[in-house]
């Protein structure tokens, strides 16, 4: 009778590392889906009004947001308390308001133009003397599609 013999070596096999490449690339595309870019860092504050009856706005890359409140906390030693307007992640004057249409539109395909909106988010706060400066300098820009932006809850509370 033969005996069984054991093979020299008590090693483990190596680890296969042919799936690494698939495991990788599934991470990849996991983080780029749910990973959320930011637009722009807000520098004031912008607590909304509240309303009863609000619908949402259709395409996002349709929508040219105008902020508008005092400076946030860690930007009133800098900008003071006055409420401010800040376009993208600038603050800015009522006169930068044409040259910001003009660049988002500049931006956008001839087609889609006249289907751009502007949405402005006002903080509660903010004196309606800005508020109408803005519709001014958007008139005057050609921007007609304005839309303010509210948080939805009750408006007499």
């Amino acid at each position: 009778m033969s005996k069984f013999k054991k093979k020299g070596s008590n090693e483990l096999p190596a680890i296969s590392t042919a799936s690494l490449p698939d495991i990788v690339f599934m991470l990849l595309f996991f983080f780029m889906v749910a990973t959320v870019m930011r637009d722009s860092s807000l520098k004031i504050k912008n607590n909304l009004p509240s309303a009863a009856d609000t619908e949402k706005l259709g395409q996002k890359n349709l929508i040219m947001f105008i902020y508008a409140g005092p400076p946030s906390d860690s930007y009133k030693d800098r900008y003071g308390t006055e409420a401010r307007i800040q376009l993208n992640d600038k603050l800015a004057d009522i006169n930068d308001i044409g040259v910001f249409v003009a660049a988002e539109r500049a931006s956008k395909r001839e087609e889609e133009i006249p289907k751009l909106i502007t949405a402005l988010k006002v903080d509660k706060s903010t004196n309606m003397g800005l508020v109408s400066d803005i519709e001014q300098a958007l008139r005057k820009a050609g921007q007609l599609k304005i839309n303010y932006t509210t948080k939805k809850g009750s408006a007499l509370k």
